[in-house]
């Protein structure tokens, strides 16, 4: 089930930036975001919380800015797309786009299965991101330098 998050989900999805991306604050193209302050998507298995979308609307184009299935291979990521892809188009967007970095070889195989392009690739743009960011680690998955970020984008 994907459901709106509410006031009682905040510390799980603070726990949940914390785990996945060094705290609540995110970085997009020179831009901070308090993702556990932004509009947000909860998939639940049961009552148990497997999954997350933070994303901000802004004209006609959304931008997910955090995604986490908690649980691999069994729907959820889908679901949390397919969900955020359908608030977008409620509210007049035409894009639906998202950052991932270089390293992210599951996540970009994922979002292109899903109907997403590659709409540019910004190089060596974690340098900069540091910059407002400085978690952010030097090496990622897989041994991987992290150093460019990959544009994806589904029109809506």
């Amino acid at each position: 089930m994907i459901r709106p998050a509410n006031p009682e989900d905040h510390s799980w999805i603070t726990d949940v930036l914390k785990e996945w991306w060094a705290g609540p604050v995110m970085e997009t193209r020179g831009r901070l975001h308090q993702a556990d302050q932004l509009p947000a998507l909860v998939a639940e298995t049961g009552s148990i919380p497997v999954g997350l979308v933070t994303y901000r609307i802004d004209a006609n184009e959304c931008e997910i800015i955090s995604f986490n299935s908690l649980e691999e291979n069994i729907g959820i990521g889908t679901a949390l797309l397919r969900a955020v892809a359908e608030i977008a188009r409620r509210s007049g967007c035409r894009r639906l786009w998202l950052l991932t970095t270089n390293d992210n070889t599951d996540v970009l195989r994922f979002y292109q299965k899903k109907g997403m392009h590659i709409s540019a690739v910004y190089l060596d743009a974690i340098k900069e991101s540091r910059k407002l960011k400085p978690g952010i680690p030097i090496v990622g998955n897989h041994g991987i330098p992290l150093r460019d970020e990959i544009e994806l984008e589904m029109m809506l």
